[in-house]
């Protein structure tokens, strides 16, 4: 039905000519999906999570509208949109993501490079047109679009989970149940998120070999410096790579007790995961996420809390204890120093602290 020409680096689609269809319009739907899927892969290099999101939303909306590609109007996203905010279920960032995947495709598709408006003429009589505009989509004014209750976790916060999950070790060992070996690793995990300020994801694709002794650390062994290798990427870009001084003996102390006494336990500890399960594979994001939850539940703390909160921790509890915002944004790998910002929810007596050091110069300068 379709090929890609050999001098189409891009994936542009070129419909056989002479080739009756039996179902045009879903050939050529098809056809424009897969180019799509093609030039986002073989161009931009996203990944193909992103690029299989993205094609799940174009393919819902062409069922709710219940129309081609090239016969969509503003008016028909215009009432999917007020369809799904009525629903009240998905959050701002959900929808202009929704949006901005149907602004993409309708780029795709209207860009006379693949010739997809020359094709619909041809076929159909009509041709697509642009149907996401400044007027009728989300803006995206912010650095940071997740909810407003999640918030750092408190040091007292941070303190109980820590406590218990060393608990849990100990009473996995007293009762002589399985799984000490797991809740001791997880144990671990949480301090590390907190002691380096990692993301989930990060903290779980970490390698034994990703940290470095710091030559200004000389305290802290060959454990004086994180390399991520595999940071947040952007855009189509591979993950970016960042050094993360350690800022916290204790977390140091933590991982050399791991690495040192419950690691080789493992059957695959010649791998290099830092983090291993009991069947020789890699610690998932989703299995601390769902860890952590358990954790956050037994204590009774709010729901909201999530590993990420812990990352967010430790960018608020730093600046309070005196350190540079710049040096933390560079610690966390924000490009951005607003979104560091963002990140920082300065506790109350650390507000107080600020307030009154302020107004002590000024009430000394006005003597």
């Amino acid at each position: 039905m379709a090929r890609s020409g050999s001098d189409d680096p891009l994936g542009r689609m070129i419909l056989v000519d002479g080739v009756a269809l039996l179902h045009p319009e879903d050939a050529v739907f098809d056809a424009m999906l897969e180019g799509w899927r093609r030039q986002q892969r073989g161009g931009r290099r996203l990944q193909p999570k992103t690029i299989g999101d993205r094609l799940s939303v174009v393919r819902r909306f062409m069922e709710y509208a219940n129309e081609y590609p090239w016969t969509w109007s503003a008016g028909d996203l215009d009432d999917w949109m007020t369809e799904l905010i009525a629903a009240g279920d998905r959050a701002e960032s959900t929808i202009r993501n929704y949006q901005g995947s149907i602004r993409q495709f309708c780029d795709y598709i209207t860009s006379p490079y693949y010739q997809w408006p020359e094709i619909c003429e041809e076929r159909f009589g009509t041709h697509p047109v642009q149907i996401c505009h400044e007027w009728n989509t989300v803006a995206h004014l912010t650095e940071y679009e997740g909810s407003a209750d999640r918030r750092p976790m408190t040091r007292e916060e941070c303190q109980a989970l820590f406590d218990y999950a060393d608990d849990q070790v100990e009473r996995a060992i007293r009762l002589g149940r399985k799984g000490a070996m797991a809740a001791y690793r997880d144990a671990t995990v949480f301090k590390t998120i907190y002691g380096w300020g990692l993301r989930a994801t990060e903290a779980s694709r970490l390698e034994t070999t990703d940290f470095y002794k710091n030559p200004k650390a000389p305290e802290l062994g060959k454990f004086g410096a994180l390399h991520v290798r595999y940071g947040k990427r952007t855009k189509g870009s591979p993950p970016r790579r960042r050094t993360v001084l350690s800022l916290m003996p204790w977390a140091v102390e933590s991982v050399e007790d791991y690495l040192l006494n419950l690691r080789p336990r493992y059957r695959a500890s010649d791998r290099p995961a830092l983090w291993l399960t009991e069947r020789c594979g890699r610690l998932q994001p989703r299995e601390i996420e769902d860890r952590f939850a358990e954790y956050r539940d037994a204590l009774g703390m709010d729901e909201d809390l999530t590993p990420h909160c812990l990352r967010h921790s430790y960018v608020t509890h730093n600046i309070e204890d005196g350190a540079d915002p710049k040096f933390i944004q560079e610690q966390v790998g924000h490009l951005y120093a607003s979104t560091t910002a963002i990140y920082t929810g300065v506790s109350g007596d650390f507000m107080n602290t600020m307030m009154r050091k302020v107004l002590d110069r000024v009430l000394t300068a006005d003597q």
